[in-house]
């Protein structure tokens, strides 16, 4: 098990400066942003992705995941999603989607998350169920050529909440092309045991997000160590069935303070090690 930081709290600051930043503070990875100001693929260019991985190399420090959830650029966290009543803003974020994936293979990463559908603005359960089917379905085959896994990422108030959801559309998707990106806080907050999760989804969580999360389950991503969280406990069980990937701590609500708050979360992870 390693440990990397979200770039998704630099918001003030430039990829490179937030790779060089991660490094220093002895994370092994950073997950990436697919969004302004760091990797939107119709911004990131050639050169651009030269200079990642050579920084990446210099620096000594891996990509845990590409995060191709949010659409800042030209939407919000969570505009265009997948399940739109708009035809065409389904195909944005298709589009988006196969831009990650090809800018995850050109950078060296090894899978992409996605957001779980999306808001079910004005449309039922069963109809963003459908939508979504046919997102995946349209990226699928990319993500297959280019060898990139695509990571569902369930979340409070979106069409996929809890792992139930989760695995009602998993099992019937190829699970050689697509995971679970294990979202700690998100599981909490639905009211999920965690540490039992972690051993019932073990063969479908390819990468884990950490964040602590106040007793009261509200949906706000607080520092380690803060919450209502047995972080030390749900660690230890990843640890326990062999994981050996990347859980990226994900602090994108301290971005007035992001290195302090990158700082103070490897602290306490190392401590609880």
């Amino acid at each position: 098990m390693k440990f990397a930081f979200s770039s998704n709290a630099f918001l003030h600051r430039t990829l490179f400066e937030t790779i060089s930043c991660l490094a220093g503070i002895g994370y092994q990875g950073i997950e990436i942003m697919a969004d302004v100001p760091h990797a939107y693929p119709l911004y990131f260019t050639e050169q651009d992705i030269r200079q990642t991985r050579k920084l990446l190399a210099e620096k000594r420090i891996e990509i845990s995941n590409i995060n191709a959830f949010m659409h800042n650029a030209d939407g919000d966290t969570y505009h265009p999603s997948w399940i739109e009543k708009d035809p065409a803003e389904r195909a944005r974020r298709i589009e988006y989607t196969l831009r990650c994936i090809d800018l995850a293979e050109k950078l060296g990463a090894p899978h992409i998350s996605t957001e779980p559908g999306g808001p079910l603005d004005g449309i039922s359960r069963e109809e963003g169920v459908s939508h979504f089917f046919d997102g995946l379905r349209a990226v699928e085959g990319r993500a297959r050529e280019k060898g990139i896994r695509i990571l569902i990422e369930p979340e409070p108030g979106l069409l996929i909440e809890n792992s139930s959801e989760f695995l009602e559309i998993y099992r019937m998707l190829d699970p050689e092309v697509f995971g679970l990106n294990f979202d700690i806080g998100h599981f909490f907050c639905v009211g999920e045991d965690l540490s039992a999760l972690v051993l019932k989804l073990k063969d479908c969580s390819f990468h884990f997000h950490l964040e602590d999360i106040a007793s009261s389950r509200r949906h706000h991503h607080l520092m380690l160590g803060e919450g209502a969280i047995d972080i030390q406990g749900v660690l230890e069980t990843i640890e326990s069935t062999g994981f050996s990937g990347f859980v990226t701590v994900e602090l994108y609500t301290y971005a007035e303070n992001a290195e302090e708050a990158a700082g103070r979360a490897f602290e306490y992870l190392m401590k609880s090690g």
